[in-house]
């Protein structure tokens, strides 16, 4: 049953079949899921934001309900501005559970309306981080579009 507005927030650096995997479950869910990139001055990424949207809009345009967006500043005041009552987290390992509870418990307290949902990634993809960098094997990992692009970033 499908109930509402939710932003799945990340850097998607680059987007990987584990995201989609969340974005496919999460698009059932919600009226809407927007997937959300965090624009971060601070870091270093290996796409810009606007690779890294594309490949999202490209990956994710069967879902009509899913909708590709760019943030900075405040989960929050991003989640109010866009009538958003639910803030979709994976979760692969204890830490990562430890750290997005902090940050849910951090916006519970900020904005009380808004509710953070946990998944857990399918098996597949649930030991999936910094592919590109240290050049593991990219098949079933990330798209194909994604896998093109990184092969040519790291040539």
């Amino acid at each position: 049953m499908k109930t509402s507005v939710a932003i799945y927030p990340g850097s998607f650096d680059p987007v990987t079949n584990g995201h989609l995997d969340l974005i496919e479950r999460g698009e059932k869910m919600f009226d809407v899921l927007i997937v959300a990139v965090l624009r971060n001055a601070e870091k270093q990424p290996l796409f810009t934001v606007p690779e890294r949207v594309e490949m999202l809009r490209e990956v994710t345009k069967e879902w009509r309900s899913v909708e590709v967006d760019v943030f900075d500043g405040l989960l929050v005041d991003y989640a109010r501005k866009r009538g958003a009552a639910v803030i979709l987290r994976g979760i692969r390992a204890v830490s990562d559970y430890e750290y997005e509870l902090q940050m849910a418990l951090m916006n519970r307290k900020l904005e009380p309306r808004l509710e953070t949902v946990f998944m857990i990634p399918g098996e597949p993809y649930s030991y999936l981080s910094a592919i590109a960098q240290h050049g593991a094997p990219l098949k079933g990992l990330v798209p194909a579009i994604v896998e093109a692009r990184l092969r040519a970033k790291m040539s």
